[in-house]
């Protein structure tokens, strides 16, 4: 009973603070605004700290269960059958689905690069934090090693590649082949991670030349054994990829890719049409995820697209030296995929006047490339309303003290 009526004594309590203060304000009691004082947005990726490891997608129990029942499978001496695209063959339905997610990334970095130059992009030359929009934030968040006293951001001028940035996994001629070793990081080719997931669902690319098997591969006692007769016994998985003209390549890529030019001058299409091509490149990278698997490390931003994660000791996280540079692969998601920046958003009474760190609490977020094309005028779909958090009445900061 005691803690009840101390929770009753707390509401109030605060009933009669909130009744104290809308009297003192000239505003009548059931006329009062409600502040929300929540600092994040829920929907928003956690920033983790260094020793933190990613959200598993699926949990530590459910993977060991897996793990027995493979290992059981394998001790029995039987066929197992294996469905695509886990036989080397592709999943036919998904072809189409590679082919528009690769056409909605050019569409995506055509509209980004064009929108670019008429809306500024600021990035903090100390933390890494970017800004969309002129003039940038005060808030003062950034506490990395070599920040100032006052943790206020030091702004430079941003690009693409800090609204959009690149992730790149090494390219396998053979998906259901072996994994990349440490030895060969320099002989395969790394093209970006969404390009490569793209590949492995159908998408030629005559640079990048992939196994396309037209018989699947068995599984006998967990052992891969194909029967494919087209190749030779004593050809290599990897001879097909040449280690040479790698920088040619990834700029010829990269000159394709760009390669759709917007005649249009009007920014606000351009803004609709990226913003569309935003939400079909996510919702079709997660539906191809869901067959074709894609790898992540738990503690760095590695990604490697297919079955089972490289070999390639790189891996400069947190206690990298226990694991002897190798990362710990677990499955990624699209935010690992396709990384949200995550920026605070101006709304059009605020464009004019920069972000205060006393009302950093009411402030809403959405990922740079959405806030981007909000800006240039592309209406902001409903999945994100929590995230801008509108609804939400910004005070001014002689009235912030007051809500306390």
């Amino acid at each position: 009973m005691l803690p009840r009526h101390i929770q009753t004594l707390g509401d109030l309590l605060e009933r009669v603070k909130l009744v104290h203060f809308s009297k003192l304000r000239g505003i009548h009691g059931h006329f009062c605004l409600w502040y929300s004082t929540l600092s994040t947005c829920n929907e928003m990726p956690k920033k983790l700290n260094k020793f933190e490891r990613k959200p598993l997608v699926t949990s530590f129990n459910e993977l060991k269960r897996e793990a027995r029942l493979k290992k059981k499978e394998r001790q029995m001496v039987h066929e197992i059958v294996l469905q695509p695209p886990e036989n080397g063959m592709l999943v036919k339905n998904l072809i189409p689905v590679a082919h528009e997610v690769f056409a909605a990334r050019c569409e995506l970095l055509s509209c980004v690069s064009r929108l670019v130059n008429y809306t500024a992009i600021y990035v903090c030359s100390l933390c890494g934090e970017v800004h969309v929009g002129h003039p940038p934030h005060k808030i003062r968040t950034c506490d990395v090693r070599g920040s100032p006293s006052s943790k206020e951001h030091s702004w430079v001028k941003g690009g693409v590649e800090h609204v959009l940035p690149l992730v790149e996994s090494f390219h396998l001629y053979d998906r259901i082949g072996r994994a990349v070793s440490h030895n060969e990081m320099l002989e395969v080719d790394r093209i970006p991670a969404i390009v490569e997931l793209c590949v492995q669902a159908g998408f030629d690319i005559p640079e990048y030349p992939t196994r396309r098997r037209t018989f699947p591969v068995y599984c006998v006692a967990g052992r891969i054994i194909d029967f494919e007769k087209r190749f030779p016994k004593e050809m290599s998985l990897g001879a097909d990829i040449e280690a040479h003209g790698f920088w040619y390549k990834k700029k010829k890529l990269n000159e394709d890719t760009n390669s759709m030019v917007m005649h249009s001058d009007n920014i606000q299409a351009i803004a609709v049409m990226g913003m569309k091509a935003w939400e079909k490149m996510c919702t079709g990278a997660s539906k191809l995820m869901e067959k074709y698997p894609v790898q992540t490390c738990g503690y760095c931003p590695e990604v490697q697209v297919g079955p089972k994660g490289h070999r390639v000791r790189n891996c400069q996280a947190f206690k990298h030296q226990m694991r002897d540079g190798q990362h710990a692969w677990q499955k990624a998601t699209i935010n690992d995929l396709a990384p949200p920046v995550c920026v605070y958003h101006i709304r059009d009474q605020q464009a004019t006047k920069p972000l205060v760190n006393e009302l950093k609490r009411y402030y809403g977020m959405l990922p740079a490339v959405v806030e981007l094309f909000a800006q240039a005028g592309a209406p902001v779909g409903k999945n994100y309303a929590s995230m801008m958090r509108e609804d939400v009445v910004i005070p001014e900061i002689d009235e912030e003290k007051w809500v306390v």
